[in-house]
């Protein structure tokens, strides 16, 4: 009996491991297609930028192409940012720099980043916040990080016209719940599954739809959990996604999180401002 469970322990530990190194194949793969789109634009448009600095022609032009070199190197460094978080974070060697930091401010200088990204679309940016929103222990660019993370995801994967709602309040040991929802494409139980996990995308087609590494949901749960917060996500294919980060308060206490009121059906009993 002992022999057969520990085969059949063997058996599991095979297929696990089998299905780790598969995803990892497909994500470093995914990441060749990332990797390779920004590069080649910078050493195309280098070429042409050599080009036309030789021929002394068009200023405009030469300044276009400046332009989207910036713009592919600054996309690439995203991205390899993006998977050194998450060696970080998954060989344990990740700190945070904790400060007293006010979170309506991080929220709101987060808004403020993807807001033209939202303008573009013709989407509602809308911020609910608390009166009484507290200033936290936390490393404010790491939990920008999260924000920007999140807010980016909602306005990349909601179509025109689409609506982005964040929800913040006090809970009632001190820390705070924000939520953020979309009315975007929204997820199976089973994308979302392969969503969270660190080198997972929900499928190639899917990501290569919609630019980026797929580390940014993972990196954002990554980063709450490292402050000692929960992070909790809810979707649904066609009827958008729902993010709900929970912060712990400055000082150790029992934890209660207070239940947050619906985000769209309802307007709850908070000061309300909209991002234009």
């Amino acid at each position: 009996m002992s022999r057969r469970h520990s085969e059949h322990a063997l058996r599991a530990a095979k297929t696990e491991s089998d299905l780790a190194n598969r995803t990892k194949s497909e994500f470093l793969a995914n990441m060749s297609h990332e990797l390779r789109t920004p590069l080649n634009a910078i050493i195309g448009f280098a070429d042409l930028l050599r080009h036309f600095s030789k021929e002394g022609r068009d200023i405009d032009k030469s300044m276009e192409y400046a332009e989207h070199i910036a713009g592919a190197g600054r996309h690439l460094l995203n991205i390899i940012s993006d998977i050194l978080d998450i060696s970080k974070i998954e060989s344990g060697t990740f700190e945070l720099n904790i400060e007293e930091y006010s979170l309506r401010e991080l929220i709101d200088s987060s808004l403020i980043l993807v807001r033209d990204r939202a303008r573009t679309k013709k989407q509602t940016l809308e911020f609910r916040a608390a009166s009484d929103l507290p200033v936290l222990l936390v490393d404010a660019q790491r939990l920008k990080q999260v924000f920007i993370n999140l807010l980016s995801n909602a306005s990349k994967f909601t179509g025109e016209g689409g609506r982005i709602l964040v929800v913040a309040q006090r809970s009632a040991d001190g820390g705070a719940t924000i939520a953020i929802a979309d009315t975007g494409i929204g997820m199976s139980e089973e994308q979302l599954s392969i969503a969270l996990k660190p080198f997972g995308q929900v499928q190639s087609a899917y990501s290569r739809a919609h630019e980026g590494t797929g580390l940014g949901l993972p990196i954002a749960a990554a980063l709450t959990r490292q402050h000692g917060g929960d992070f909790h996500v809810s979707s649904k294919p066609g009827a958008g996604t729902t993010v709900v980060v929970t912060l712990p308060p400055p000082a150790p206490k029992a934890r209660a999180i207070s239940s947050l009121p619906p985000l769209f059906p309802g307007k709850p009993a908070l000061q309300t401002g909209q991002v234009q």
